[in-house]
């Protein structure tokens, strides 16, 4: 990476950071709520993006830097959702874990998908 690689990776980061912070104290399980609806909305969200930006295979470098190692990689929390579902077991909720698991890893990897052909269309 170049030095303004690093600024552009930065800025992504820097603008997602915040984002997901909100997303967690907005989404966050409750009694009435066990699903950790935030986490999950920014993984999905990110997985899309993702797919969006690789898909694009834009030729300026710094786009990817902002957008998929930047923003993608500080609004995605692979490690929120292992503490959650750890959380989940320990409470001996062993279905939703699983059911929470199995859908951000379906779910992600649909959108991933989804948002590489939307890159292809929008900038092939």
């Amino acid at each position: 990476m170049t030095g303004p690689d690093w600024g552009w990776l930065a800025l992504g980061a820097a603008v997602a950071s915040p984002a997901r912070y909100w997303a967690g104290l907005v989404g966050k399980s409750t009694g009435k709520r066990p699903f950790p609806v935030g986490t999950f909305a920014v993984n999905m969200a990110a997985s899309l993006l993702l797919g969006i930006a690789l898909g694009m295979r834009l030729p300026q470098a710094w786009i990817q830097s902002v957008l998929a190692t930047g923003f993608c990689g500080a609004l995605s929390t692979w490690s929120t959702l292992a503490w959650e579902t750890t959380g989940f077991v320990r409470a001996r909720l062993c279905v939703l874990a699983a059911v929470y698991v199995g859908a951000s890893v379906t779910a992600g990897v649909l959108l991933a998908w989804a948002g590489t052909a939307i890159g292809h269309l929008v900038w092939g």
